[in-house]
């Protein structure tokens, strides 16, 4: 054998053994969808933006529940009026304190004051829709938070079949990569022979370095899914191939494809709960003109010592207020309020539209795919119908290399389309499948 394709054999041989270097892991497809479901930090971010939405409808629950509060105070004092009240809600005061001396010139006086405070609302009407808008906002989040794993779990099928893809693609070059040697020694021997020039060894070791070139991109293909894949899972390894277990096939047509089933999809409705909690908002902008009524209580204890209970009372009310007059800040909120209202209208009509665009875009792009495949698929068996009989009348000496070359060249070609329109018509599908539910 020739040094020269010595070389080659040998920087085949490493090439292909790249893979095996790194840490190579079996996954099945149902395996990635489990672990991406549990694992993926953008499926948590939309899980604890829902958390904080409920948390944000928990705070609006202060529209009806009380807020109570306790304080326990300590003064020590020589200012008349404040010895003098303290003294008095201490209950000890005697004849002796009215002294007009001691009036204007109290002792130090100490006092020591438990309060405990209530403040009840009982009509805040604009309050009662900020809480709804709340809740529907919370739904929202719900709804957006599933929708969001749906397109995870999309995006991980489509990682995985990619995957499949490469090492579909690894595995036709390297079988190519075989014949091309194989293809080269045989014309090694002619050329010793003079059957054949040295245009056609020079043809021969080109064609060869093509599909070295074509086999590494292919494997680096296969490692930028594989860490594209290990993001999706929130994996910590580091050089891992993933390799798939299922089988990278064509999948015939299983889908529904009935526009009316559309509108049911998750982000449509939260996208109409949160024009639902814009139009609550801007109720909630108006209702802001209307009084409201709170009651109030509260239990005081005082005494001279720290902690004291010598003497109590109590307060009870309640308030009706009426804000007649913000300088204009009410009524900027409410016309703010209102156009928020009417671009988040105008925003939910526009997704909707485009959502439908795409959807007869990619149910037509389906079709096309199909017989894509079928198409494909035929070439394939032509091509290599085509390759063999020719690399059969190469060999008696009945066809140039060139014209085996190029048959070769066709044949690869065609295997790669073949492989890459199963890709295209498998992820369509799933992809139509999202688009649909």
């Amino acid at each position: 054998m020739n040094a020269k394709y010595m070389i080659l054999c040998l920087l085949g041989f490493f090439s292909l053994n790249q893979l095996a270097a790194q840490d190579t892991i079996e996954i099945s497809r149902k395996a990635i969808l489990k672990k991406v479901t549990e694992e993926n930090l953008q499926v948590k971010i939309s899980q604890l933006d829902f958390k904080n939405a409920q948390a944000e409808f928990s705070q609006s629950a202060a529209v009806f529940l009380p807020n109570v509060s306790v304080s326990h105070t300590a003064i020590s004092t020589t200012n008349p009026l404040m010895a003098f009240g303290s003294k008095l809600n201490q209950g000890i005061l005697t004849q002796n304190d009215f002294n007009p001396s001691l009036l204007n010139n109290p002792p130090t006086t100490q006092n020591f004051a438990t309060k405990i405070e209530v403040l009840q609302p009982l009509l805040n009407v604009d309050g009662f829709a900020q809480r709804k808008a709340a809740r529907i906002k919370a739904e929202s989040y719900k709804l957006q938070s599933e929708r969001t794993k749906e397109a995870i779990l999309l995006d991980a099928k489509k990682s995985y079949m990619e995957l499949q893809l490469a090492f579909q693609m690894v595995a036709v070059l390297e079988k190519a990569w075989n014949t091309a040697i194989e293809n080269g020694k045989l014309v090694q021997n002619y050329s010793k022979q003079g059957l054949v020039q040295k245009t056609d060894v020079l043809s021969v070791e080109i064609r060869v370095n093509e599909i070295k070139n074509q086999l590494q991109s292919a494997k680096s293909a296969v490692r930028n899914s594989s860490d594209y894949l290990n993001f999706l899972l929130n994996g910590n390894q580091k050089n891992v191939i993933y390799k798939p277990t299922d089988a990278f096939e064509f999948e015939q047509n299983t889908v529904a494809t009935e526009k009316s089933t559309i509108s049911n999809r998750k982000d449509f409705q939260a996208i109409s709960l949160v024009t639902e909690s814009y139009r609550q908002m801007a109720n909630a902008s108006k209702m802001n003109f209307l009084p409201r009524l709170n009651a109030f209580g509260t239990y005081e204890l005082y005494d001279n010592s720290l902690f004291g209970t010598g003497a109590r009372g109590y307060v009870i009310g309640a308030q009706l207020s009426w804000n007649l007059f913000d300088g204009n800040k009410s009524i900027g909120k409410l016309q703010q309020a209102k156009v928020t209202f009417e671009k988040a209208k105008t925003e939910e009509l526009q997704y909707k539209a485009k959502s439908e665009l795409e959807w007869n875009k990619y149910n037509r792009q389906l079709q096309d795919a199909q017989e894509k495949v079928k198409l494909a698929q035929l070439n394939v068996e032509q091509a290599t119908e085509a390759y063999r009989i020719r690399q059969n009348r190469f060999e008696q000496g009945l066809e140039k290399t060139t014209d085996v070359l190029i048959s070769e060249t066709q044949k690869i070609q065609k295997q790669l389309e073949y492989q890459q329109a199963i890709f295209e018509y498998n992820f369509t599908k799933d992809y139509v499948s999202f688009l649909q539910n």
